[in-house]
């Protein structure tokens, strides 16, 4: 039990501290009236749940993420933003004659794959999201991998406690209304933003070899090498100056 309590209140700090700016992209996801609540609370549970199995297999298996490559992650909100400007661009009309023409055929099928769409988005959007989590996840989990269970839970109690916050910001008396009338304008430049500020991690990938300080290293060894014993061979070179002869 003494190890238990303290346990709860760490779970509960860096769940918040990880996912505080989750709240953000929740808001914009209620706030759309393409995605239902359902589809945003079941993909941000899917997104938690990735991130958890994924800290998890990283710490029982001692594996390390590689520098830059979370970045990557990046293209996923980089790409839902560019299609959801897309799709206000075309307008709110485009696509329903399609839509239209098919709906004798098969109703039920083209809203389920919608349907399925919108949760994995939200989901996939969750987990590019969670550099941060990864790594506060896999030392925590590793530190103690028996109390794995209980942060699990205390993770899926939290993201439903944040689901609701977020929804109840959508759903305010006050401030409700103003997100809802630009939530759908807003959410493809929200996801935008996000993806190039995950990506702005992946440049360390791209970044030149002597951009980390290998080229200062490469330069001191240089001079230690080369320069100084040319240096110390000149000066022993110019020996005594000639009797009359000036600097």
């Amino acid at each position: 039990m003494q190890q238990i309590l303290p346990a709860l209140g760490v779970s509960a700090v860096v769940f918040i501290s990880t996912n505080i700016d989750d709240i953000l992209l929740l808001t914009a996801f209620f706030s759309d009236p393409d995605f239902t609540p359902r589809q945003v609370v079941a993909g941000q549970f899917l997104g938690i749940a990735a991130l958890v199995l994924a800290s998890v297999a990283c710490a029982l298996l001692a594996v390390r993420v590689p520098e830059g490559w979370i970045g990557l992650l990046g293209l996923v909100p980089l790409a839902l933003g560019l299609r959801g400007l897309w799709a206000l661009w075309r307008g709110p009309g485009a696509g329903d004659g399609e839509d239209a023409d098919d709906a004798d055929d098969a109703d039920d099928e083209p809203r389920g794959r919608a349907a399925r769409f919108r949760t994995l988005a939200v989901a996939t959007v969750t987990v590019a999201n969670g550099g941060d989590n990864l790594g506060v996840y896999i030392p925590l989990f590793s530190s103690s991998p028996g109390l794995i269970p209980l942060h699990a839970a205390v993770f899926a109690v939290m993201t439903g406690a944040l689901c609701a916050l977020g929804h109840h910001l959508v759903n305010h008396p006050v401030l409700g209304s103003r997100i809802r009338r630009h939530g759908r304008v807003a959410l493809p430049f929200v996801l935008i933003g996000l993806g190039l500020w995950i990506l702005s991690d992946a440049m360390v990938l791209v970044r030149p070899a002597g951009a980390d300080g290998s080229l200062e290293h490469a330069l001191a060894a240089c001079s230690s090498q080369h320069l100084l014993p040319a240096l110390a061979g000149t000066r022993g070179s110019i020996g005594p100056r000639p009797p009359g002869v000036s600097r």
